[in-house]
Order: C-alpha cells, then sequence, then structure tokens
C-alpha cells in the first residue's frame, strides 16, 4: 500500500529550503518542488502494488485515490505499454514496417483505434497499405459514435487536402512514407537528429516531435539514450512554474535534466525509498511527464501556488481498469526479467 496522505507541509528538517543553481540562475523552490519527490514515490508504490496484485486501496492520498495520473515511467503506461509489446514488437521487424505502424497508432494514440484497424485489415502493413480500407474503418467507428483519438494530447490535422482530421492524418504517414522517412530515421546519428527529421513534417510542432522520437526508440532499430535531450511540454511548464516560480521561465528543459541528474539525492533528503523500474532510473521524459502530473495534483495540493494555465481543477477522475496491467519493455532495456520474476515490490 502507497501509506498515509502525502505530507503537504514544509519540514524544517528536510525541506528544499536552499536556492538551487540551474543553468547560470538562482532558483528557490517551493513546496510544491518537494511534493513532486513524495509525489513520484507514492505514484510508483501504487503502480508496482498494482502489478503485484496487493488488493484495493492502494493508498490513503485522497487526491491520488480520487483523480487519475499517469504512471512515473512513461514506457509503463497502458497506451504505451501497448504500442511496445502489441504494435512496434508484434508483426513484420523490417524497420519501415515498425515504422508504419508506430506512427499509424501514434497519430490516434488509442488503443481501441488500432483494434478497430487490426480487425479490419489484421496487423497493418505498408506494403498492404490501402488508403480507402483504413479510411472505411476509421469513419465506421465514428459512424458507431467511437472516439478515434486519445485526450493526452492534442494531434493537430494537417491540410493535406481531405476534410475530415483522420484521412489527413492517413495522408500524413504517406507523406512520411513517400519522403523516406524511415530511412532517415535509421541512418540519424542522435536522439535529436530523429526530432529534427520528425519536427520538419507538417502537423509536428516541438513537443509532439519529441513524443514521437520517444516512441520509435523503443524498437530495435534506434538505440538513443532516453537521457539525451528534452522537450518540455505545456503541463510540464507548469508544473516547473509552481516549483521554482516565473525564474525558471526559459530553462525548462535544464531544470528537467537537473531533476533526473539528482533524484536520488532528493529521495534521500525527504526519507523517501524509491523503488525503480527494474533497476531503471527516472529518465528525462520520466521526470518532463512528472512535471506535469504534479501540476495536476498540485491544483488540489497547493491550490495557493499558480502555475501558467491558471487551470484549478483535475478533469479526470480514477476508474479502476479491470485489464490486467503488463510490465513488457523494449528488450534492449535488460529489465524484462526483473519485472517477470518479481512477486513482492521491487526496489532500487
Amino acid at each position: 500500500m502507497s501509506g498515509a496522505v502525502l505530507d503537504h507541509a514544509v519540514r524544517s528538517s528536510t525541506a528544499c529550503r536552499e536556492a538551487i543553481t540551474v543553468a547560470g540562475r538562482r532558483l528557490a523552490p517551493t513546496p510544491v518542488f518537494d511534493t513532486y519527490w513524495r509525489f513520484a514515490e507514492a505514484r510508483q508504490r501504487i503502480y508496482l502494488d498494482r502489478l503485484h496484485e496487493v488488493p484495493h486501496p492502494w493508498t490513503n492520498d485522497p487526491i491520488l485515490a480520487q483523480y487519475r495520473f499517469t504512471n512515473c515511467y512513461r514506457a509503463a503506461d497502458r497506451v504505451s505499454q501497448h504500442l511496445i509489446r502489441d504494435v512496434i514488437y508484434s508483426g513484420d521487424q523490417a524497420w519501415d514496417e515498425v515504422f508504419f505502424r508506430t506512427v499509424l497508432f501514434k497519430l490516434f494514440n488509442r488503443s481501441s483505434t488500432w483494434r478497430r484497424l487490426h480487425r479490419t485489415v489484421g496487423i497493418p502493413t505498408w506494403r498492404g497499405y490501402r488508403f480507402e480500407v483504413l479510411e472505411r474503418a476509421l469513419s465506421e467507428a465514428l459512424t458507431a459514435g467511437e472516439r478515434l483519438y486519445s485526450a493526452a494530447y492534442v494531434i493537430p490535422p494537417p491540410h493535406l487536402g481531405e476534410a475530415r482530421k483522420h484521412r489527413n492524418h492517413l495522408r500524413l504517414i504517406e507523406v512520411m512514407m513517400a519522403a523516406s522517412a524511415p530511412a532517415r530515421i535509421a541512418d540519424a546519428r542522435s536522439l535529436g537528429e530523429v526530432f529534427e527529421i520528425l519536427r520538419s513534417f507538417p502537423a509536428f510542432g516541438n513537443f509532439l516531435a519529441y513524443q514521437f522520437a520517444i516512441d520509435l526508440n523503443y524498437g530495435t532499430a534506434l538505440d538513443f539514450e532516453e537521457m539525451e535531450f528534452v522537450v518540455p511540454g505545456p503541463g510540464a511548464r507548469d508544473g516547473i512554474r509552481k516549483c521554482f516560480g516565473v525564474a525558471a521561465d526559459g530553462i525548462e528543459a535544464d531544470i528537467i535534466r537537473y531533476v533526473a541528474d539528482t533524484q536520488e539525492q532528493h529521495f534521500a533528503r525527504l526519507g523517501l525509498s524509491f523503488s525503480t523500474l527494474g533497476g531503471r532510473r527516472l529518465q528525462l521524459i520520466d521526470c518532463q511527464n512528472l512535471f506535469c502530473e504534479v501540476d495536476k495534483y498540485a491544483r488540489i495540493a497547493h491550490p495557493g501556488i499558480a502555475g501558467i494555465s491558471g487551470r484549478t481543477n483535475i478533469k479526470q477522475n480514477y476508474r479502476q481498469d479491470t485489464e490486467p496491467l503488463t510490465a513488457w519493455f523494449p528488450p534492449k532495456w535488460g529489465i524484462n526479467e526483473h519485472m517477470a520474476t518479481a512477486a513482492a515490490p521491487l526496489t532500487a
């Protein structure tokens, strides 16, 4: 069980009262910075308890119990798990096919949409791609009242001559394949170069290109470190503002790197025992996501500390999913054996 309600009071013995220096700026942490670490420890413990089938309830924290928050590790979330196990590593492992499946899945980022396409054509392939076949399946889903897109983040429709958003996204895949995106990305020398290639295509802003680069990097053709670079999203910027105030504006990526580099120090400072993912430390992408989640958490826990957006409510309530959790990660990470054999919460 996750333990008692998170302690939001500033503890004189452990609170981060001293300024820290990041990118040449002195930052004065607010109480939300300590909540960042306490939230991470509690949320990870909930994930591991659920994974190991510890009976509900998994937490005494009313905020964590009532509202939906993503896992500390991006790759552990249900949609990422589906992408890794059932999309990237299922089917033809030729890189152009893996690329096609990954982009097709991520443009909708919704497991039910992928399952609809799978029922129509089996595992979708670029070799067997027909615009009209996939478009018909998606239009039928819309007619049946199904949602095609995830609410996780907005993917703007490219203007590629079609009247409907999903039709333009299918055309976008055609544009990327025609421009030899798979081969260009396979030849990339860094995760940043993958990001730049994706950024060159319609509808791909900085944040979306970064997210897709992380997803493509799960596959076998790429093997870049997730600690290479990070692109803060709007939610992360809100969380960073709540942790450090306006002095953090413009250096959010540096702050995320500072947090990733010093994670053990801050967990120890607060007396927290953070259980890693089979020994894998929080990566830049994970720390970025945690800032987004603590922004939401702080709307209730620290209502007097403002972010950028001014949002005060958390939209999504927690609803238990009866489908069992999976914990299968890119084999190149070398953690699957740890996740498969553990019968009790893992420790670092």
